[in-house]
């Protein structure tokens, strides 16, 4: 499949690697503290704070605010208006719900009151949701009205999935596109810088050795640095990977290949190392976000979801939360299998094309 020539230098690429201590120890720091931030943050959102003033004191306004804290949206400080709403200036209480003494079971109750921060209105939607489906509970019971319609839920993956198991296939991806860039792209420009390409070019090696060596020797060290993240992920935060880590780490190859020969094309467009670094980060920075790492991409602008969704990023981040998520084969033909072909294609061919020996040894 391999070349010797395409071994040996492959070979040549790592040692130079691993005898940069100050690279190889950062490049597997960074997995580590990486993984422990996972660790000592859930990713769940904080229940929003809300304080109840209870002016009533009857059976009714009881009911209310014991039905308030069972709800795990909120967690509930009850006091006096004068206190609660020094604590809401403060910052230390997102809403106040007062109670009004009228809120009693006669036809006419009376109207709760709603204080809010203005810095956390977008919470609002949220809050009356949830007290609104409060005061119908309490109405139909003390009416004495059944509901005309009940809904079950029914979790048809029969398992269950903390934000921390969507989230993490995501940024593996996202880790991924960066570690392959910079380590193709940030070489190539020190190649250059060091000689390396000029003595090189007198050799019989082609360009397309050349970049096939250079990609074997970068992917192995990816593989080792994201082994370490699914190691401690799999570990400490009990990730479970669904579809199989043989899956996974095929993903991982041809996600590699992709972006190792992306990164490969940009640093042979860049001249200096000042000049890589805004090159780079005009590709990456908008992948971070329409590529649905944090949010989902059906929340982008219709006109813009297809362009999304043809991001190398997008389309190599989607595939592995399908294997990691939903117990997906890598082996499975669909868009997103198209897709990560497609750019394999393009991303060699652009790389190969772009790359070549006299202007670079000039």
């Amino acid at each position: 499949m391999f070349t010797k020539p395409q071994l040996h230098l492959a070979g040549i690429f790592l040692k130079i690697f691993y005898r940069d201590r100050q690279s190889l120890i950062f490049s597997m720091l960074f997995p580590l503290i990486f993984t422990f931030a996972f660790l000592f943050a859930d990713g769940e959102p904080d229940p929003i704070k809300l304080g109840l003033v209870n002016q009533s004191q009857n059976e009714l306004s009881t009911q209310f605010i014991e039905l308030v804290k069972q709800d795990p949206l909120f967690a509930v400080t009850e006091g006096g208006e004068a206190l609660l709403r020094e604590q809401l200036i403060a910052g230390d209480q997102t809403a106040i719900i007062v109670i009004p003494m009228s809120f009693d079971r006669l036809e006419s109750s009376g109207q709760m009151r709603l204080l809010l921060d203005a810095s956390q209105v977008r919470q609002v939607g949220a809050i009356q949701d949830a007290l609104a489906a409060m005061l119908l509970a309490i109405e139909r019971d003390i009416l004495n009205i059944q509901p005309m319609f009940v809904l079950q839920l029914e979790d048809v993956k029969a398992r269950p999935q903390r934000y921390i198991d969507f989230l993490l296939p995501g940024i593996i991806a996202y880790m991924l596109m960066n570690l392959c860039i910079a380590g193709s792209g940030f070489n190539i420009v020190e190649y250059r810088r060091r000689g390396i390409l000029k003595r090189l070019f007198v050799t019989p090696i082609r360009p397309r050795d050349f970049i096939i060596s250079i990609v074997l020797a970068r992917m192995l060290i990816v593989i080792i640095q994201l082994s370490v993240i699914i190691a401690l992920a799999i570990g400490l935060l009990k990730v479970n990977i669904v579809g199989g880590l043989l899956s996974l780490y095929g993903l991982i190859i041809l996600g590699a290949l992709i972006f190792l020969c992306i990164g490969f094309f940009l640093g042979s467009l860049a001249k200096t190392q000042e000049s890589i670094r805004p090159i780079v980060l005009l590709f990456t920075f908008p992948q971070l976000i329409f590529s649905g790492i944090f949010f989902p991409i059906a929340s982008l602008p219709l006109v813009i979801q297809p362009i999304a969704h043809a991001l190398p990023l997008s389309v190599i981040a989607t595939s592995m939360r399908d294997i990691a998520n939903d117990g997906s084969s890598l082996f499975v033909m669909n868009l997103n299998m198209l897709g990560i072909i497609l750019w394999i294609l393009v991303s060699f061919f652009i790389a190969t094309k772009f790359f070549v020996w006299r202007k670079i040894a000039n």
